[in-house]
This record gives C-alpha cells, structure tokens and sequence, in this order.
C-alpha cells in the first residue's frame, strides 16, 4: 500500500487558493493524510443539527470545519504576505527547515 504524504502539516497558517473560501487564511487544525484533506479554522464552515443525547448534552445547530482538499491550500508566507511554494534545506546540525522559495524566509 502506498504511504500519502500531505505538503502541510498541523498548526501551519495557509491560504486558500481556490473554491468558495479563497482568499481566506488560517490555521491547519488537523491534517488527514489517508483521504488527502485538511481541516483549516474558519474555512468550510458547515451547519449540523444535533440531538441531544442526555439531560447534560445540549441539542442544536452547531458550525463547524468540515475538511477540503488538501490541493487547494497553500502554505502562507508572512514575509510575502501570499501563499507560497517551499523548499527544504538541511542544517548543519542535520534539522530540516521549510523555507519560502520566493523571498528565503524560514516558514
């Protein structure tokens, strides 16, 4: 079986590129590699009508992040202010750094 790899990971600040969110920014509150998706704050944000389910659990219409497509999100760049393309660079140390292939910043 084939291992997926997601170019984001959780607790990153991206941009989203296309679809009816675009243009709207925030941070990757959980990555879901197996389906190739993203659940982003304040993106996607879905009505769900919930039954209460005991005298302590309170019933109603909550909104919440439904995931989208892990492609049409970019990671965001505060130097460029824009969504950008990364690179990886090793350190001397041997640590893996992301950097912004459009300015050199480290993401």
């Amino acid at each position: 079986m084939e291992r997926k790899k997601l170019h984001v990971k959780t607790g990153d600040i991206v941009t989203v590129i296309s679809g009816q969110d675009k243009g709207k920014k925030g941070k990757v509150l959980k990555a879901l590699p197996k389906e190739g998706k993203v659940i982003v704050e304040g993106v996607n944000v879905v009505t769900k009508h919930r039954r209460a389910r005991g005298p302590q659990d309170q019933g109603g219409i909550i909104h919440q992040e439904a995931p989208i497509y892990s492609s049409k999100v970019m990671l965001f760049c505060n130097n460029c202010g824009t969504g950008v393309r990364y690179g990886v660079k090793i350190l001397a140390d041997g640590e893996k750094i992301r950097y912004c292939k459009k300015c050199g910043e480290t993401l």
